[in-house]
């Protein structure tokens, strides 16, 4: 499993710097620092948006920081999720349901092993859900006989890993 600190991007900070240059390109309409926003730099985003990015020069710079400004958003946004139990999407605008169901549960697994390269073991997501222990490997044990996921395990722990290929 990748650790959530690595330099290498995952798909979340690949995803996040591409629309991170989407908001860079604001700039021409008139919105710079709408980059700076989006990845949680409030104050100086607002900065960049009422000084047209530093007058430019700030918003140039910017063209070789988004990539970092991404990897490190999206960081803090896999901790807090691991952290919290709470997924929050690209944009942190939207938590997970209570895993109520069994299909609520699925998803919150599935949202958890998006955060962990496609991979998840029984104790990531009983912190990060709440369920039980039972509930989360009879979840897990579904998507793995209905051909979603397989079992193996971690070549240095020892640990049963559930890998969800396509994530």
């Amino acid at each position: 499993m990748a650790h959530p600190h690595s330099l290498t991007p995952s798909p979340q900070s690949s995803q996040r710097t591409a629309i991170s240059y989407l908001f860079w390109l604001a700039t021409f309409l008139g919105f710079a620092g709408l980059h700076r926003l989006y990845n949680g730099k409030i104050t100086s985003g607002l900065l960049w948006l009422f000084t047209w990015g530093l007058f430019g020069f700030g918003q140039a710079v910017d063209l070789f920081l988004i990539p970092g400004m991404a990897r490190e958003k999206a960081s803090k946004d896999s901790d807090r999720f691991l952290a919290t139990g709470h997924y929050s999407g690209q944009s942190g605008l939207l938590d997970a349901v209570s895993p109520a169901t069994p299909q609520a549960l699925t998803i919150q697994l599935l949202q958890i092993a998006q955060t962990q390269g496609g991979q998840i073991t029984v104790p990531q997501a009983v912190l990060a859900t709440g369920a039980d222990f039972g509930e989360v490997e009879s979840a897990l044990k579904n998507l793995m006989k209905s051909g979603y996921a397989h079992i193996d395990n971690d070549p240095d722990s020892g640990v049963v890993v559930y890998s969800i290929p396509g994530l």
